[in-house]
């Protein structure tokens, strides 16, 4: 893995964490409400089943 790799990869997690937003703000903040409301301890478990599906496909790929 040179830099250009890591750039181009930083660079797609943009557009896609930009595409929701820019296409229906309205229901990007319904989904900010309710993780505002979600239990710390839910959106932990969340967060380390997104981190084991990107290992598993950086593994896989």
């Amino acid at each position: 893995m040179n830099w250009h790799d890591l750039f181009n990869a930083i660079a797609l997690l943009l557009i896609f964490e930009g595409l929701l937003p820019f296409a229906s703000p309205t229901s990007i903040k319904k989904v900010y409400k309710t993780m505002v409301e979600t239990p710390e301890s839910s959106l932990r478990l969340m967060g380390l089943a997104s981190i084991v599906a990107g290992l598993v496909l950086l593994y896989i790929v």
